[in-house]
């Protein structure tokens, strides 16, 4: 494995320097682990990198990546969405169980698992499903999952929210034996049956059936009561609106066990990006007002939200390309999501250059239980990114490395780009360009 110098860059690590805005520093690797961090470090025979007006920062972890591998293989393959990662800045992914077949046993985790490490571009950490076919009614294998060679952290329904409030509590009271997640997907789906937007003043001028907020507030309100109830780690995804947001800031100040993530398309747009019926513009949960997005952006800036999840959810030409009322949620974001917190957050004052990487890497690696991720330290693994955080450029899916184009962002100019990423000292990317062979 080679050794590498990367000299010159403002080193920022959220994990040591919460409240800092980074320091000069050469950044020593070798044997895949981070040697020396000093001013100005002398070594012969090693590969320089010199990033003069770059940042040098921990990885980014992604707590809610979709692969579509096992099942969907014509949309995203582990090894695609894994090179989507890591030209994005990534160092770990966290994959949904929404496969097919569903990851709800030992043997399809690790098979994911498996595959990970195989592409060797970002560590794969597969979630484990709550329910068997995320139907809601029979318990997965929790415990096999939990004690599988892939080391389930974190379960969930994603894609659907879990229904039935007793299931809910008995899978709580089950993990938290595990030491384990429950992340929930809050959608009552009466409330939501049917709809293609949120529910407000534009989805009744556009003629389409809304999701309400409450469809996701009341799931969070009885998941935050059950995590009181059960003692039982809860982690929110991609939360969307004012409500949520405060039910989680009560939770916190209640001394709760209660974590939230949010979305780089929720703090970014709103429901107007549907008025021209574009069906790119289309997740779950929807895209709401600007009420919303504010609140999200505070919840985000305070350490309400404690992280910042793409939802990479790739889908085909084919799928996308047809009228909104048919094509089916979601986006992909691995790519864009770095850029879009510096335009978004950081550029407008919302966040400082440390909090965003705080919120897109060291907490998101602590709610999965990485100690390998998300810092910056002598003796530990070297998983960093290195970007340009002025760097000006247009979004291009053509140029993406994942397998699908779904993007409402197509065209929009942003700043922040990625160099370099290692994971565990491989040069995975270099001057922007994934090294597919070189990192297995």
């Amino acid at each position: 494995m080679s050794t590498y110098l990367i000299t010159g860059g403002t080193v920022v690590d959220p994990s040591t320097d919460p409240d800092g805005g980074g320091r000069r520093a050469d950044v020593l690797i070798e044997n895949g682990e981070v040697l020396a961090i000093d001013t100005s470090i002398a070594k012969d025979d090693v590969e320089a990198i010199d990033a003069t007006g770059l940042v040098v920062a921990p990885g980014l972890v992604d707590l809610h990546t979709h692969v579509r591998e096992p099942g969907r293989e014509d949309e995203e393959t582990i090894l695609t969405a894994s090179a989507a990662a890591a030209a994005g800045g990534y160092t770990a992914i966290c994959t949904m169980p929404n496969t097919d077949p569903v990851a709800d046993s030992a043997a399809i985790v690790e098979k994911v698992w498996a595959l990970g490490r195989e592409a060797g571009l970002v560590e794969v950490l597969p979630a484990g499903a709550l329910s068997k076919d995320l139907a809601g009614e029979k318990m997965a294998d929790i415990g096999e999952m939990a004690m599988s060679a892939a080391r389930v952290r974190l379960f969930t329904d994603d894609g659907r929210g879990v229904q039935d409030a007793l299931f809910a509590r008995r899978a709580m009271e089950y993990l938290r034996g595990f030491g384990a997640v429950y992340a929930e997907h809050c959608e009552i789906e009466a409330l939501a049956r049917g709809g293609h937007m949120h529910e407000g003043a534009r989805s009744l001028a556009l003629g389409l059936r809304g999701i309400p907020a409450a469809a996701e507030e009341l799931m969070a309100a009885r998941d935050i009561a059950l995590a009181r109830l059960t003692g039982c780690r809860l982690h929110l995804l991609h939360i969307s609106t004012a409500g949520t947001v405060e039910l989680v800031r009560r939770a916190k100040a209640e001394g709760l066990p209660v974590t939230a993530e949010a979305t780089p398309h929720h703090f970014t747009l709103t429901d107007a990006a549907l008025e021209d019926y574009d069906p790119m513009a289309k997740v779950n949960p929807p895209l709401r007002e600007e009420s919303d997005r504010a609140a999200v952006v505070a919840g985000l800036a305070d350490g309400t939200i404690d992280a910042i999840a793409t939802d990479h959810a790739p889908h085909s030409r084919e799928e996308k390309d047809q009228e909104l009322s048919y094509a089916p949620p979601g986006l992909v974001g691995l790519e864009t999501a770095l850029a879009l917190t510096i335009s978004e957050l950081v550029e407008p004052g919302h966040l400082s250059l440390t909090q965003a990487l705080e919120r897109l890497s060291t907490a998101p690696a602590r709610v999965l239980g990485l100690e390998d991720h998300g810092r910056i330290q002598p003796g530990r693994p070297a998983n960093i990114v290195v970007f340009d955080p002025g760097a000006a450029w247009t979004i291009d899916a053509t140029r993406f490395n994942s397998m699908s184009r779904n993007t409402p962002f197509e065209g929009r100019t942003v700043t922040g780009r990625v160099a370099h990423t290692f994971f565990n000292g491989r040069h995975t990317v270099v001057d922007g360009v994934v090294r597919v062979g070189a990192a297995v």
